[in-house]
């Protein structure tokens, strides 16, 4: 049980630096939001953003367990009150899967990847790092995207000084 507390204490550190981020979003000029950003392949922040959720919605819902999910839409998703409601969904999807798990963190499974042939055996640990470290992956590049708006970046680690 201890490990699944550490767990939960991580994940709650992701939410406190996703919160930062989604705080600083909110201080934009709304059209900002969804901005396409040249220099960023005509992304918008609220497209990366929505594509962070659903990277939860696939690895830990669809993939890990096994649960039919619909990933939100970029125009879903209007404006930051919307995708925070969307991280809310992902909040409690996280639980699930961390309960569904607790006893078997470090065990590897045989996980069907909708779109592989093959099963790939992996660990809820995998799948958990890889979900939070895709996240801060992109938060770095909705920063970029910012700054390329011309907005200051707030700091959004998980140790902010």
């Amino acid at each position: 049980m201890l490990i699944n507390t550490a767990f939960t204490q991580q994940y709650a550190l992701v939410r406190s630096a996703r919160s930062i981020l989604l705080d600083y979003c909110a201080s934009f000029a709304p059209t900002h939001f969804s901005t396409p950003v040249a220099e960023m392949n005509n992304g918008s922040i609220r497209e990366l953003l929505v594509h962070v959720a659903g990277c939860y919605y696939y690895w830990l819902g669809e993939v890990g367990l096994n649960q039919k999910a619909t990933r939100p839409q970029p125009e879903s998703v209007p404006d930051v009150a919307a995708l925070r409601a969307r991280f809310a969904e992902v909040d409690a999807l996280v639980a699930e899967f961390s309960q569904h798990y607790a006893a078997e963190w470090l065990v590897p499974k045989s996980l069907i990847l909708p779109r592989q042939a093959q099963p790939l055996e992996l660990t809820p640990l995998q799948l958990f790092t890889h979900a939070i470290t895709h996240e801060f992956h992109h938060r770095g590049q909705v920063l970029s995207m910012s700054r390329l708006l011309g907005y200051v970046p707030v700091d959004t680690d998980i140790i902010r000084t």
